[in-house]
């Protein structure tokens, strides 16, 4: 099998997902992230967190990142995402999309520290926005339009065989975002 992906649809409320937004907005110590593009340091747009069980190491887009401790309100949404994925994680990459102007081109979470038996699981909240899948083989495309308050997991051998982006689209002006729960091994 070529991976699987498996939409849970939305998962939390109106309310939920309000309080949610604004806890994620104001708490989280956002950054620009840091990606090595041909040969030469390139901040991205968009900003990111990364929180884990324990102060981790993970290596993704040549830079290392060291992960904070995961705040206890925090814990409560891995919880959810563990609860109704049935699957377990030690780590997230938050990621903050001030608008449609800010996307993600194609790729795949395939790191080596990555224990993909488990999948990433990928909460959203705030703007609905379009998650395209490419195989890496076949170029077939399917895409999900990912809801406010909606859990994607990805699981099997889905980042072996698949790509995925979150395209741009001017339509688009207000922030979305994305929580990836992923399982990294403990080196």
């Amino acid at each position: 099998m070529d991976g699987d992906a498996v939409y849970f649809g939305k998962v939390f409320s109106e309310e939920e997902c309000e309080f949610w937004m604004d806890y994620l907005l104001r708490e989280i110590p956002w950054k620009h992230d840091e990606v090595l593009m041909f040969g030469k340091t390139i901040f991205t747009k968009r900003k990111v967190a990364w929180f884990a069980d324990w102060e981790m190491e993970y290596r993704y887009s040549g830079k290392t990142r060291r992960a904070e401790i995961f705040p206890e309100k925090l814990r409560e949404l891995k919880t959810a995402a563990e609860e109704i994925s049935g699957a377990k994680f030690n780590s997230c990459l938050l990621n903050l999309y001030q608008d449609g102007s800010q996307g993600m081109s194609w790729h795949s979470d395939d790191e080596k520290e990555m224990l993909h038996s488990t999948g990433i699981a990928a909460l959203s909240f705030g703007a609905e926005r379009k998650f395209v899948f490419r195989h890496k083989i076949t170029k077939e495309k399917a895409e999900q339009v990912l809801e406010n308050g909606s859990l994607l997991l990805m699981k099997g051998d889905t980042q072996e065989f698949w790509q995925h982006s979150l395209p741009i689209s001017k339509k688009i002006n207000a922030p979305r975002i994305s929580l990836t729960f992923r399982t990294v091994a403990k080196i």
